[in-house]
Protein backbone atom coordinates (compact mmCIF):
# COMPACT_ATOMS: atom_id res chain seq x y z
CA UNK A 1 0.00 0.00 0.00
CA UNK A 2 1.06 3.73 -0.63
CA UNK A 3 2.54 5.70 2.40
CA UNK A 4 -0.56 8.01 2.51
CA UNK A 5 -2.95 5.28 1.90
CA UNK A 6 -4.73 8.06 -0.14
CA UNK A 7 -7.61 5.59 -1.58
CA UNK A 8 -10.36 7.67 -4.49
CA UNK A 9 -13.04 5.94 -5.86
CA UNK A 10 -13.10 5.11 -9.29
CA UNK A 11 -16.43 3.32 -10.06
CA UNK A 12 -19.69 1.96 -8.58
CA UNK A 13 -20.42 -2.17 -9.01
CA UNK A 14 -23.63 -2.26 -10.70
CA UNK A 15 -24.18 -5.96 -11.89
CA UNK A 16 -22.78 -9.11 -12.72
CA UNK A 17 -23.05 -9.25 -16.48
CA UNK A 18 -22.91 -12.84 -18.09
CA UNK A 19 -21.67 -16.03 -15.99
CA UNK A 20 -18.04 -15.68 -15.85
CA UNK A 21 -17.30 -13.23 -13.55
CA UNK A 22 -18.12 -10.20 -15.46
CA UNK A 23 -19.13 -7.31 -13.63
CA UNK A 24 -21.11 -3.94 -15.09
CA UNK A 25 -19.18 -0.49 -13.26
CA UNK A 26 -20.43 2.82 -13.48
CA UNK A 27 -17.14 4.86 -14.02
CA UNK A 28 -16.53 7.92 -11.05
CA UNK A 29 -13.75 9.23 -13.09
CA UNK A 30 -12.98 11.87 -15.81
CA UNK A 31 -10.63 9.06 -17.27
CA UNK A 32 -12.20 5.15 -16.78
CA UNK A 33 -9.71 4.63 -19.13
CA UNK A 34 -6.71 5.27 -16.97
CA UNK A 35 -8.70 4.35 -13.90
CA UNK A 36 -10.36 0.97 -14.91
CA UNK A 37 -7.49 -0.03 -16.81
CA UNK A 38 -6.07 -4.14 -17.19
CA UNK A 39 -3.47 -4.83 -14.62
CA UNK A 40 -5.35 -1.69 -11.94
CA UNK A 41 -5.46 -3.04 -8.24
CA UNK A 42 -8.39 -1.66 -6.86
CA UNK A 43 -10.19 -1.83 -3.55
CA UNK A 44 -14.40 -2.70 -2.74
CA UNK A 45 -15.61 -0.25 -0.65
CA UNK A 46 -19.18 -0.46 0.99
CA UNK A 47 -21.55 2.02 1.86
CA UNK A 48 -19.87 2.75 5.05
CA UNK A 49 -16.59 3.61 3.36
CA UNK A 50 -14.58 0.16 5.01
CA UNK A 51 -13.27 -2.00 2.48
CA UNK A 52 -14.23 -5.16 2.40
CA UNK A 53 -12.05 -6.95 -0.46
CA UNK A 54 -9.03 -6.17 -2.21
CA UNK A 55 -6.52 -5.48 -3.27
CA UNK A 56 -8.42 -6.89 -6.75
CA UNK A 57 -6.55 -6.73 -9.98
CA UNK A 58 -8.54 -6.12 -12.87
CA UNK A 59 -8.17 -9.03 -15.29
CA UNK A 60 -9.93 -7.62 -18.40
CA UNK A 61 -11.31 -4.07 -18.86
CA UNK A 62 -13.74 -2.82 -21.82
CA UNK A 63 -16.21 -0.21 -22.37
CA UNK A 64 -20.10 -1.09 -22.53
CA UNK A 65 -22.18 1.79 -23.23
CA UNK A 66 -21.99 3.99 -20.43
CA UNK A 67 -21.05 1.51 -18.66
CA UNK A 68 -17.61 -0.10 -18.17
CA UNK A 69 -17.11 -4.66 -17.97
CA UNK A 70 -14.92 -5.73 -15.58
CA UNK A 71 -12.80 -9.48 -14.77
CA UNK A 72 -11.03 -9.37 -11.81
CA UNK A 73 -7.94 -11.75 -11.47
CA UNK A 74 -9.48 -15.18 -9.88
CA UNK A 75 -12.51 -14.47 -10.12
CA UNK A 76 -14.14 -16.27 -12.95
CA UNK A 77 -17.67 -17.05 -11.82
CA UNK A 78 -21.10 -15.00 -11.73
CA UNK A 79 -21.20 -16.15 -7.58
CA UNK A 80 -18.25 -14.29 -6.97
CA UNK A 81 -19.38 -10.68 -8.33
CA UNK A 82 -22.95 -11.32 -7.17
CA UNK A 83 -21.55 -9.86 -3.53
CA UNK A 84 -20.07 -6.95 -4.28
CA UNK A 85 -23.15 -5.42 -6.14
CA UNK A 86 -23.77 -1.65 -5.21
CA UNK A 87 -20.50 -0.88 -3.63
CA UNK A 88 -17.31 0.78 -5.40
CA UNK A 89 -14.31 0.29 -6.48
CA UNK A 90 -11.25 2.51 -5.01
CA UNK A 91 -7.84 2.60 -6.44
CA UNK A 92 -4.79 4.29 -5.04
CA UNK A 93 -4.33 8.22 -5.72
CA UNK A 94 -1.08 7.55 -6.81
CA UNK A 95 -2.02 4.86 -10.02
CA UNK A 96 -4.21 7.50 -11.29
CA UNK A 97 -3.92 10.38 -14.07
CA UNK A 98 -2.55 13.41 -12.30
CA UNK A 99 -4.16 16.42 -11.48
CA UNK A 100 -3.64 19.70 -13.86
CA UNK A 101 -1.96 22.40 -11.94
CA UNK A 102 -5.38 24.81 -11.50
CA UNK A 103 -7.34 21.08 -10.10
CA UNK A 104 -7.86 20.07 -6.37
CA UNK A 105 -9.37 17.54 -4.76
CA UNK A 106 -13.04 18.20 -2.87
CA UNK A 107 -11.39 16.89 0.48
CA UNK A 108 -8.39 19.02 0.01
CA UNK A 109 -10.25 22.33 -0.08
CA UNK A 110 -11.29 22.25 3.60
CA UNK A 111 -8.49 24.79 5.14
CA UNK A 112 -7.54 26.88 1.72
CA UNK A 113 -7.12 30.52 2.16
CA UNK A 114 -9.27 32.52 0.34
CA UNK A 115 -6.87 35.37 -1.03
CA UNK A 116 -8.37 38.54 -3.86
CA UNK A 117 -5.83 39.57 -6.37
CA UNK A 118 -4.19 41.80 -4.10
CA UNK A 119 -3.27 38.99 -1.67
CA UNK A 120 -6.16 40.36 0.77
CA UNK A 121 -6.38 37.50 3.04
CA UNK A 122 -10.69 36.82 2.77
CA UNK A 123 -10.96 34.10 4.50
CA UNK A 124 -10.32 29.86 5.16
CA UNK A 125 -13.08 27.35 3.12
CA UNK A 126 -14.26 25.74 6.21
CA UNK A 127 -16.18 23.64 3.93
CA UNK A 128 -17.96 22.69 0.37
CA UNK A 129 -20.85 21.61 -0.74
CA UNK A 130 -23.23 20.06 -3.87
CA UNK A 131 -26.09 22.12 -4.55
CA UNK A 132 -28.15 22.15 -8.00
CA UNK A 133 -26.43 25.41 -8.85
CA UNK A 134 -22.66 23.66 -8.45
CA UNK A 135 -19.72 23.56 -6.32
CA UNK A 136 -20.36 26.13 -3.06
CA UNK A 137 -17.52 26.51 -0.73
CA UNK A 138 -18.09 27.91 2.70
CA UNK A 139 -15.21 30.53 3.69
CA UNK A 140 -15.16 31.78 7.50
CA UNK A 141 -14.30 35.57 7.20
CA UNK A 142 -13.04 37.84 9.34
CA UNK A 143 -16.65 38.79 10.45
CA UNK A 144 -18.80 36.01 9.27
CA UNK A 145 -19.49 33.35 6.59
CA UNK A 146 -20.03 33.24 3.19
CA UNK A 147 -20.87 31.42 0.57
CA UNK A 148 -18.98 31.21 -2.61
CA UNK A 149 -19.95 29.53 -6.06
CA UNK A 150 -16.59 27.45 -7.21
CA UNK A 151 -16.62 28.84 -10.82
CA UNK A 152 -14.06 29.80 -13.21
CA UNK A 153 -15.49 33.46 -13.54
CA UNK A 154 -15.21 33.95 -9.03
CA UNK A 155 -12.04 31.78 -8.51
CA UNK A 156 -9.61 32.50 -10.92
CA UNK A 157 -6.58 30.68 -9.65
CA UNK A 158 -5.85 27.42 -7.91
CA UNK A 159 -2.58 27.03 -5.45
CA UNK A 160 -2.83 23.15 -4.40
CA UNK A 161 0.84 23.23 -2.95
CA UNK A 162 0.41 26.70 -1.03
CA UNK A 163 -3.62 25.89 -0.25
CA UNK A 164 -4.74 28.78 -1.35
CA UNK A 165 -7.88 29.91 -3.93
CA UNK A 166 -7.12 33.36 -5.25
CA UNK A 167 -10.62 35.22 -6.57
CA UNK A 168 -12.51 38.07 -8.41
CA UNK A 169 -15.52 38.62 -6.21
CA UNK A 170 -18.33 40.82 -7.03
CA UNK A 171 -18.78 43.70 -4.68
CA UNK A 172 -20.59 43.30 -1.67
CA UNK A 173 -20.48 39.80 -1.45
CA UNK A 174 -17.53 40.10 1.26
CA UNK A 175 -18.11 42.77 4.21
CA UNK A 176 -14.46 43.18 5.51
CA UNK A 177 -15.27 45.89 7.47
Amino acid sequence: MNPSGRRLLVARLRKPHGLKGEVAVFPLSDEPQSALKQGQQVWVINLAGDVVEGPLQIARSRPYHREWLLTFRGWGNRTAVEGITGMFLAAEAETLAGLDPDEVYLDELPGFAVVDRQGQPLGLVSAWYELPAGLTLEVQGPRREFLLPYRKDLVRQVDREGRRLVVELPEGLVDLG
